[in-house]
């Protein structure tokens, strides 16, 4: 790989690494609407020159209904999970138990007959993830944390249903618009839910900073970076930071937030990815004919970004 490439994965690697401490310090500051509808509203605003100028928008008549699902499973629902067990669990078990994205999209690729099949090492990826998994979200957790834990599980699903709608249905469209336009319909989902709970002061200036680090860099920003890596290195490289985001996340808690790295969180972090590299190993392909299709859509969840590469 190229210095140029190595710079450009380094720089995702953190920047999406970085949301959950983001959210974490915006939570203290704003309702769960106004955080998420912020950061998206932003995200979309940024991209839509560049879907504008290059006439992309166009391009995605007839296919509102797999569009409000992508947005649905892959940003309104997640995003919302996400920030709202942030307010109970530390930023570094977050990212780690988001880490798990690999694992629950191997089962669901399974589960729908596609992709490659199951070997045994893959099978073993999978208990030993879920295995990194438990650890995290069994009696040892702490008392309260179970639905914390719970959504940000139910934010691993979604951000492992998101790509399966990207690939399937939406990897022939352009990846600016398709984010612009999802991002922006996600922002007017939550419209007038941050309208209601609108702060009656204006909040701390880290609130605020964190707020528009969330729309800039880990959204809009990280989009425009992630697809020059693309271009750098390929899909397939690229999308490695997949297993470098959860570290950062975890070293941003203990240094910035002053969380404590328990030897559970060590056990986890070791299982969770470990497991998950395992349990996305190539197998033996299905021998299904399919036509090869460009680079998709990104996915927008911080470090599950999946594109189509076959």
């Amino acid at each position: 790989m190229s210095r140029r490439g190595w710079l450009l994965f380094a720089a995702m690697g953190v920047i999406w690494g970085i949301p959950y401490l983001l959210i974490k310090v915006a939570d203290g500051g704003v309702s769960v609407p106004v955080l998420v509808c912020t950061r998206v509203a932003l995200g979309s605003l940024l991209l839509l020159p560049a879907a504008v100028r290059g006439g992309h928008l166009r391009a995605l008549k007839g296919h509102v209904g797999w569009l409000a699902a992508f947005t649905a499973f892959e940003i309104v629902v997640p995003f919302a999970l996400l920030s709202n067990a942030e307010k109970h669990l530390p930023s570094s078990t977050s990212g780690l138990l988001v880490a798990a994205v690999p694992i629950f999209s191997a089962l669901l690729a399974w589960l729908t007959r596609s992709g490659d099949r199951l070997t045994l090492i893959r099978w073993a990826g999978l208990a030993v993830g879920l295995g990194g998994v438990a650890l995290l979200a069994g009696p040892g957790a702490g008392r309260g944390t179970a639905v914390p834990v719970l959504e940000v599980l139910g934010t691993a699903l979604g951000y492992s249903i998101g790509p399966l709608i990207a690939n399937r249905k939406l990897s022939h469209l352009p990846p600016v618009a398709v984010n612009t336009v999802c991002l922006g319909a996600a922002a007017l989902v939550y419209a007038p839910f941050a309208a209601l709970t609108w702060p009656k002061h204006v909040p701390s200036v880290q609130v605020v900073a964190a707020l528009a680090a969330l729309g800039v860099v880990c959204t809009a920003a990280a989009f425009l970076i992630f697809f020059r890596l693309i271009a750098e290195v390929g899909p397939a490289r690229a999308t490695v930071i997949t297993y470098v985001n959860p570290a950062v996340a975890v070293a941003l808690g203990v240094l910035v937030l002053g969380e404590h790295l328990t030897a559970a969180i060590g056990v986890s972090f070791v299982l969770i990815l470990g497991g998950s590299v395992l349990a996305t190993r190539p197998g033996s392909a299905r021998r299904t004919p399919a036509a090869p299709a460009p680079a998709g859509p990104m996915v927008a969840g911080e470090g599950v970004t999946r594109v189509r590469s076959d």
